[in-house]
C-alpha cells in the first residue's frame, strides 16, 4: 500500500487487502503570514524582523479507513478542513504528525485543476492521459469517449483559456475517469457542471463503485451526497465530528448547522470586534492626515 507521506515500506502497518485509503490520526498545520505593513513603531519594536506569521491547523487528529466500493461524502462548513484534508489524502500537502496510507496514487478532482491554458482541449486531453500512466495506443483509443462525455466536441480545438469553469471542470472529469482510477477525490467539481453533466457523472460514479473503487465526495449540497454516497465524513473545525450512513450523519449536520448557537467562540468574536475597532482607528487617522496636507497645501498658496 503506497503511503502519500512517502514513509518507508516496512514501517507501514499491516493492513486489510480490502482498505483503499487509511488516515492515521492525520494533522495538517501550516503557516500563513500576515498581509499588513507594519507601522514605524511595530518595525522599531519587533527591531526589523519579519512579518507575523500564524500557525493554522486545519486538520486535527482525524482517523478512518476506506474499503473498495465505497463512495464517501465529506462534508462541514467553510474552512472546516476538508479540501485540505483532500490534498494530504492525495499527497499534495504533507502531514505534520499521522500518516495517511494509500494502496495506490490517488487522483484528485477540483474545480482548480491543473490544466494548461494555453493548450487546446485536444492537446490536454492527450497529456492528461499520459499523465495518468495510459500508453499512446490507450489515448488515441480513449480520446473519443473522452470528448464525447465532456460534450465539447464544438471546442475540443480551442485553448483552455477560452473555457468556462464548468467546461473545465467537465473536461477534467472526463479525463480523471476516463481510465478507471481505484481512488478518486473530487472536490466540489461537480457543483459547476450543469444538470445533465451532473447526472452522468453520478453514472459514472456508479461504475467506479461497480468496479471496486473508492470515491470521495466534498461537496456542500446536501442532496447530491445524499443520492450518490454510500457513507459520510462530517469535518467539524478540522475534526472528525461524525463517520457514518448519509441518513445519520446528514441528520446530525442538518441539525448542528439549525442550531442558534452554531457561532465561533466567545474570544474569537471579541478578538474579531478588536481588529475591526482598530482597522477603524487606521482609517481614522489616514483621513485625518490627508485633510491635514490638503489644507496645507490650501494654505501655502
Amino acid at each position: 500500500m503506497a503511503d502519500t507521506r512517502q514513509v518507508v515500506a516496512d514501517q507501514q502497518p499491516a493492513l486489510d487487502p480490502a482498505l483503499t485509503l487509511v488516515a492515521q490520526d492525520a494533522h495538517v498545520t501550516y503557516r500563513v503570514y500576515e498581509d499588513r505593513r507594519a507601522g514605524l513603531r511595530e518595525l522599531v519594536s519587533s527591531r526589523g524582523k519579519l512579518r507575523a506569521a500564524r500557525a493554522i491547523r486545519a486538520v486535527k487528529g482525524v482517523s478512518f479507513e476506506a474499503r473498495a466500493g465505497e463512495v464517501i461524502g465529506v462534508i462541514g462548513a467553510n474552512g472546516s478542513g476538508k479540501s485540505t484534508l483532500l490534498q494530504a489524502m492525495a499527497g499534495l500537502l504533507p502531514c505534520t504528525d499521522g500518516a495517511v496510507y494509500a494502496r495506490s496514487q490517488p487522483v484528485i478532482l477540483g474545480v482548480g485543476a491543473a490544466l494548461q491554458p494555453l493548450l487546446s482541449g485536444r492537446r490536454n486531453v492527450e497529456l492528461g492521459l499520459l499523465a495518468l500512466g495510459a500508453s499512446q495506443e490507450q489515448v488515441e483509443e480513449q480520446f473519443d469517449e473522452v470528448v464525447e462525455f465532456s460534450g465539447l466536441e464544438g471546442s475540443i480545438d480551442l485553448p483552455m483559456r477560452t473555457y468556462s469553469s464548468g467546461m473545465k471542470a467537465r473536461l477534467h472529469f472526463a479525463i480523471a475517469t476516463s481510465i478507471q482510477p481505484d481512488i478518486l477525490l473530487i472536490d466540489e467539481a461537480l457543483a459547476v457542471g450543469d444538470a445533465d453533466f451532473r447526472e452522468r457523472s453520478e453514472e459514472r460514479i456508479r461504475t467506479l463503485q461497480a468496479h471496486a473503487g473508492t470515491v470521495f465526495i466534498v461537496s456542500h449540497r446536501l442532496s447530491e451526497i445524499q443520492r450518490t454516497c454510500t457513507r459520510v465524513l462530517w469535518l467539524c473545525a478540522g475534526e472528525l465530528a461524525a463517520d457514518g450512513t448519509p441518513d445519520e450523519v446528514l441528520a446530525q449536520y442538518r441539525e448542528w448547522v439549525g442550531r442558534p448557537r452554531n457561532r465561533p467562540p466567545r474570544q474569537q468574536r471579541q478578538q474579531r470586534r478588536r481588529w475591526r475597532r482598530r482597522r477603524q482607528r487606521h482609517r481614522e487617522r489616514r483621513l485625518a492626515r490627508r485633510q491635514q496636507r490638503r489644507l496645507r497645501r490650501q494654505a501655502g498658496r
